[in-house]
């Protein structure tokens, strides 16, 4: 299925740093509650993600991710995610994140 380049504009992808990551212990599937800085205009997001497999949360924290920060909120478990960290999901589900090969400034729009 294609979509118009009116639809992908819609998408507001932004860079933005962990800053804390922490077991979502009341999450069905393990998982960190995350918050991540996107800067000054657009200030610290939450979420939620299953990143426990491949990631510590001590080896997570300072590195630059890319969310969609426009979907609506949604509860998952005990959090309110405010954003979609994108990842690659791998054969046995476990999620590598996709980040910036240089370090930017938070808040920065992908495109």
């Amino acid at each position: 299925m294609s979509i118009s380049w009116t639809d992908f504009e819609k998408i507001n992808l932004r860079v933005g740093t962990i800053i804390v990551a922490e077991a979502n212990s009341k999450a069905i599937k393990p998982s960190y509650r995350l918050l991540i800085d996107f800067g000054e205009k657009i200030g610290v997001k939450q979420s939620s993600a299953q990143l426990t497999a491949l990631y510590t949360s001590d080896e997570i924290i300072g590195i630059q991710v890319i969310a969609v920060i426009n979907f609506p909120p949604k509860q998952i478990a005990n959090v309110i995610s405010e954003c979609l960290v994108l990842g690659v999901v791998n054969d046995d589900d476990s999620v590598v994140l996709l980040t910036t090969e240089k370090k930017v400034k938070n808040g920065l729009k992908i495109s």
